[in-house]
């Protein structure tokens, strides 16, 4: 064990967080914990992961459930693309690998939606395997301790600090390393106001030394995010509504949604009877939400069905619907 590891470890056994995944072994309940919380913060991600695995305990469970139980399941979590990943990889286990999660890196690897950081954070919990984890914690981390001062968001830097962690990872408990980093880069050595007085590596802390920790790691400006206009049209009559699903590769793919019309600025239609607005990692989502009682529901476009409108509540769809839905039922 090196030196850091030794340290990083001791730390977290006086430390860590009470998780519900916290000491599990199972490979897909760890896939499950892992999937949830790469762009869901740990509080709101804790009661998710509970939920999913209530539903699909196992991963024969999951492969089996029909996609728009699995979306709904998931809804309000956002970045759907991870639902229908952790879908199609399910099956993928189960007609592959004869329903049995795999327990080689490269082979959790080829799965669908698993990326370097998720199939490494697999390998070495589950199966004790010599992979380091590295998520923005752990590259945080490292390039303040050991003074990596290039873009972090390059990857040949990256590379570079995934080879510090092959170095210094405990090889005899690689698991219990990778979530003392995880840990010590979310609740210790934060983004912002890092615990420094109270740090373990505080004297051999190249960034503390150097005056650095506001500044590292250093990360190129983000690309300036897209406006899009979403103007949905909810017809009502007798009850029943129109709905329509959300097909090819844009945003919410498979979700269900009022028409809509996506214009290139904003509306000059009528005051709309809801709006709101969705921040995305590369976009911004303005929606306004248009009311319309008929007599008679309009001729139906591709995609689209008649459904009762108590029974919407059954079908996932992205947070700008549910929030127009808690307004209006």
């Amino acid at each position: 064990m090196t030196a850091f590891a030794d340290t990083l470890i001791s730390w977290f056994e006086d430390h860590k967080r009470d998780l519900p995944w916290r000491g599990e072994a199972d490979p897909y309940k760890i896939w499950v914990s892992e999937i949830i919380l790469q762009q869901t913060r740990v509080q709101q991600g804790w009661d998710y992961y509970l939920r999913f695995l209530d539903n699909f305990p196992t991963v024969k469970a999951l492969a089996e459930a029909e996609e728009d139980r699995v979306l709904k399941v998931w809804q309000g979590l956002g970045y759907y693309s991870r639902a229908r990943n952790m879908h199609a990889a399910a099956r993928e286990i189960m007609a592959e690998h004869q329903g049995r999660f795999p327990n080689e890196y490269d082979k959790i690897l080829s799965l669908k939606g698993i990326g370097k950081y998720t199939a490494a954070a697999i390998a070495s919990i589950a199966f004790g395997l010599p992979y380091p984890a590295v998520d923005g914690n752990v590259i945080r981390i490292i390039s303040r301790i050991f003074g990596v001062c290039e873009d972090v968001t390059q990857p040949a830097v990256v590379k570079q600090i995934t080879e510090i962690c092959e170095a210094q990872i405990d090889r005899r408990q690689p698991g219990l390393f990778n979530q003392a980093a995880m840990d010590f880069g979310a609740t210790h050595c934060t983004p912002r106001n890092p615990l420094c007085s109270e740090c373990p590596f505080k004297s051999e802390c190249y960034a503390l030394s150097n005056n650095l920790v506001d500044i590292l790691p250093i990360k190129k400006k983000k690309a300036e995010l897209k406006h899009r206009y979403f103007y949905y049209t909810m017809y009502l009559s007798d009850n029943q509504t129109i709905i329509e699903k959300r097909t090819g590769m844009d945003i919410w793919r498979n979700m269900y949604q009022f028409p809509l019309v996506e214009t290139d600025g904003e509306s000059t239609l009528e005051k709309p009877f809801f709006a709101t607005r969705e921040v995305l990692s590369h976009q911004v989502i303005h929606a306004e939400f248009f009311v319309r009682n008929v007599e008679k529901l309009p001729e139906l476009s591709q995609n689209q069905q008649i459904i009762v409108f108590d029974d919407i509540v059954n079908y996932p769809m992205p947070k700008v619907m549910t929030e127009f839905l808690k307004k209006i039922m």
